[in-house]
């Protein structure tokens, strides 16, 4: 399970990476329809990643580039698919802004910069915001036996629609650039923050919290012995940022507020996740609390999606009432 969308209805859209298919829910969770699948024909997917909504009532959902973005109504009903691509560089699409263009970026795997845009409706350019640092390769072993890691705790970039406009920060420092969409700087958005430098204690609880999600689907318990002491070893040979991160993610709700959220270290012990919520502006308004388990997907004027996993490792998707305060 990926992500989804509501559209104006109440209606949950579920983009289901494991079979392709988009899934789609009324508001008290009841399954209405399936459209989609795996496959490369139209309105079929190879990868399937991303559901968004588009203009009037229409959806588009996405998987790799080269199979492009497909445009349904709000029937499911398939109509078209257009590409982000010049010559032979692929552009991979990340959001829809209020404006009806596609948020892409290009990142190639060893690089440690991201370049991002924006695309119309053909996916033709509209906007460059330029180049960004972005997390920081680092190759353990050599020859064919070299393994692509990034720096722990290392910086990386972050881009989320904001209205009409598009918020780009990286996290080595509390700051974030709004930029119009003619690729022009509108406002830069921070907040005072004393930089932490990790201990040795966090770079093994965020070594050991990898190890162990690498390990789930290891059938043999000596196969993922062995499995995860060689992880051990190579997490162990990747450099370590001087600070943790300034802050952990960005995200956008329907009242146009910049929600940011903070970086916890891995020894902390926290029951909650503390978000910083920003006016359009880019004044403080108030902070909000979300539980641990809690992946925040879309924020409403008065609901939050999330996802969540239980014990027995099954997601599912959830909507929760959202009081805003008066202040």
């Amino acid at each position: 399970m990926r992500t989804y969308s509501r559209p104006p209805d109440g209606r949950i859209v579920v983009a289901n990476g494991g079979d392709g298919q988009l899934r789609v829910f009324d508001a008290q969770g009841n399954h209405l329809a399936t459209w989609g699948g795996e496959g490369e024909g139209p309105g079929e997917f190879s990868g399937l990643r991303e559901v968004a909504r588009w203009t009037g009532d229409s959806i588009v959902a996405w998987s790799a580039p080269r199979m492009g973005i497909s445009i349904f109504d709000s029937d499911g009903n398939y109509g078209r698919t257009f590409r982000l691509a010049d010559a032979a560089v692929w552009f991979w699409p990340e959001s829809v802004t209020a404006g009806a263009s596609i948020l892409a970026i290009h990142s190639p795997e060893e690089a440690d910069t991201v370049v991002v845009h924006l695309r119309d409706g053909e996916g033709r350019l509209k906007s460059s915001f330029g180049t960004f640092p972005h997390a920081e390769p680092y190759i353990v072993g050599d020859g064919e036996y070299g393994k692509l890691y990034w720096k722990t705790f290392g910086r990386r970039a972050l881009w989320t629609p904001w209205g009409d406009r598009v918020a780009i920060g990286d996290t080595r420092r509390y700051e974030i650039r709004a930029f119009r969409a003619d690729g022009s700087l509108e406002r830069i958005v921070r907040r005072d923050h004393a930089p932490r430098t990790p201990t040795p204690g966090d770079v093994d609880a965020d070594i050991e919290a990898r190890v162990q999600r690498n390990t789930r689907g290891v059938e043999s318990d000596s196969e993922a012995d062995g499995y995860r002491e060689r992880r051990r070893r190579e997490y162990g040979a990747v450099p370590v940022a001087e600070h943790f991160p300034a802050f952990q993610s960005i995200m956008t709700d329907a009242a146009d507020h910049l929600w940011v959220e903070e970086y916890e270290a891995p020894t902390d012990d926290f029951a909650t996740r503390l978000w910083t919520v920003f006016d359009p502006e880019g004044q403080v308004v108030g902070f909000f609390e979300t539980p641990r388990d809690w992946l925040v997907y879309e924020i409403g004027e008065d609901y939050i999606l999330v996802w969540t996993q239980d014990e027995l490792d099954v997601e599912t998707m959830q909507v929760w009432p959202l009081e805003r305060s008066a202040g």
